[in-house]
């Protein structure tokens, strides 16, 4: 199964729409600031992914997008982002939309690196920053990790793509849902991680959490039942836009754990957005917290790189 299915084809560069709109989205920074929320998981499983097809890439099953563009509507998207999506036809409008719907192809140059690095998820805990469809948290879970959070910007991405995608990866009820002949054969990883999906508390060692990355920092810090902080936080193609760096340096600063490992994956460079791996490891050099390194790169298509950030 090639990874044109789960994301754009390898020469593609995502988020080109969002030069068009940060005027839009500059404006609108001081009106409003996306509240964080945590979304509890149902209790029936069967229903979140009774209306959902599955696909699968490599070892992994994940929601057919084009199926949720045709089905989810009124309280299922109640930020309205599945349709602006379509109908503008971007993927990424900023400050409403943030590109979760999609599998970027970057998320997949990072899970290469979890098996060529042998990136040890034993009893961590981990954070899928910017997770989208949730699929380097999942890996994580499957690879024993003590708990995983997932967050994303948009809860429609949280409640009609993550939760399922963890469903139909992580518990019985996902296996008996995608054990049907439409789900597509593909090619396991050449390592495969260690799975926890037989577990029953695997679902009960996730949390989900939607919201800017400020909001959800004050949320695990300050709520009721607070979280330590991470061992791991992954996060892939969430530096596109250089205006949302000082925002994401300070969540890996206050997230993290002192003795805690960022991996990072990115293109080098966005075109009409102006991010890029480069820029943002100058960011973070300037900031003089943490130490980077760059462990990999990778120059099939448009060139695209792993970044390693600890603190000091």
């Amino acid at each position: 199964k090639s990874r044109e299915t789960a994301g754009p084809a390898a020469g593609s560069s995502p988020k080109l729409a969002a030069a068009e709109h940060r005027h839009d989205a500059a404006s609108n920074k001081n009106l409003c600031v996306k509240a964080a929320k945590e979304h509890n998981i149902p209790k029936d499983l069967s229903k979140i992914l009774g209306n959902k097809v599955m696909e699968t890439v490599l070892d992994l099953s994940y929601v057919k997008l084009s199926v949720v563009e045709m089905t989810c509507s009124g309280d299922a998207d109640s930020e309205g982002i599945v349709s602006k999506s379509v109908s503008s036809h971007s993927d990424l409008i900023p400050g409403v939309y943030e590109g979760g719907l999609k599998i970027w192809e970057c998320t997949f140059d990072l899970m290469d690196y979890f098996s060529e690095a042998e990136i040890e998820f034993t009893n961590k805990t981990v954070l899928d920053l910017g997770c989208g469809a949730g699929l380097l948290g999942i890996v994580a879970l499957r690879g024993g990790a003590a708990r995983v959070h997932f967050q994303d910007y948009n809860s429609t991405v949280i409640d009609e793509i993550t939760l399922p995608n963890v469903v139909a990866n992580c518990s019985s009820e996902g296996r008996r849902m995608g054990s049907g002949k439409d789900r597509k054969a593909s090619k396991p990883p050449s390592k495969r991680p260690r799975k926890a999906e037989g577990s029953p508390d695997v679902l009960s060692r996730c949390r989900f959490f939607s919201g800017e990355w400020s909001q959800v920092s004050q949320l695990l810090l300050n709520s009721n039942k607070p979280c330590s902080k991470y061992d791991i936080i992954l996060t892939s193609e969430t530096i596109y836009n250089p205006d949302y760096y000082s925002a994401l340096h300070d969540t890996l600063a206050q997230l993290l754990d002192r003795n805690g490992c960022v991996y990072l994956a990115s293109k080098v460079h966005y075109f009409g957005v102006g991010g890029g791996i480069y820029l943002f490891e100058k960011f973070i050099e300037e900031k003089n917290m943490f130490r980077t390194s760059m462990v990999k790169t990778i120059d099939q298509g448009l060139q695209r790189g792993i970044m390693e950030i600890t603190f000091k």
